[in-house]
């Protein structure tokens, strides 16, 4: 198992997989929704937070390498996977967080806070690492406020895709086919309401993103 999980994380297969997903992302055709607004307010000094399901991060790769120049971060597990996905992170250009809610929570919050404040543009899967998918985990809304941040969620559809058996139904948009990034619209996290206004935030920000679900 320490051999395979090696021979994982080895130059010459990252390599591989990093080629291998471009040259994947590269046959699906792109088409992006409302991305001026957000990019409008990071470019005029504001500070943003992208958002998704856990489920559809994959078909957001290959663009999300446009904002490298934005040095942005992402926080991603400290699981074996998380390492393979962290590295190929890396390689398109973002800053990697390694901890989830479960493991390093709060060291892993604080970098991103300080990555946020640096950059002003940092991103977050609401329902991972391993779920339960739907439910927006409370780490978005403290990030946003610690922040000062505005939160943008981001949904993938696709014309034609595969749909794994796992808990969050991972998509995979198949080759060619017509993938969409709908970026919805800038949300204020924020609440004056200090003795329940930060679970209304999470539950609000979970009731706009859900419709955007494929279940």
């Amino acid at each position: 198992m320490f051999k395979k999980h090696r021979y994982l994380l080895s130059n010459i297969f990252q390599n591989f997989l990093y080629y291998l997903i471009q040259v994947y992302s590269w046959t699906l055709r792109l088409r992006i929704e409302n991305e001026k607004p957000w990019l409008d307010h990071l470019q005029q000094g504001g500070r943003v937070i992208l958002c998704c399901w856990h489920q559809q991060f994959f078909s957001a790769i290959r663009h999300f390498k446009n904002y490298a120049a934005y040095h942005p971060a992402l926080m991603i597990s400290q699981s074996q996977d998380g390492d393979i996905i962290a590295r190929i992170a890396e390689k398109t250009g973002w800053h990697t967080v390694r901890g989830s809610s479960s493991r390093d929570g709060s060291r892993a919050l604080r970098e991103m806070i300080s990555s946020l404040k640096a950059s002003g543009f940092v991103a977050h899967v609401v329902d991972g690492p391993k779920g339960p998918a739907g439910i927006v985990k409370a780490g978005i809304v403290s990030l946003a406020q610690a922040g000062d941040a505005l939160v943008v969620p981001f949904y993938a559809t696709a014309d034609s895709a595969w749909f794994f058996n796992s808990w969050d139904r991972f998509m995979l948009p198949k080759p060619f086919t017509r993938v969409t990034l709908r970026f919805g619209d800038m949300l204020n996290l924020t609440s004056d309401d200090v003795e329940d206004g930060f679970d209304r935030q999470r539950l609000r920000l979970q009731d706009i993103m859900q419709p955007g679900l494929h279940t």
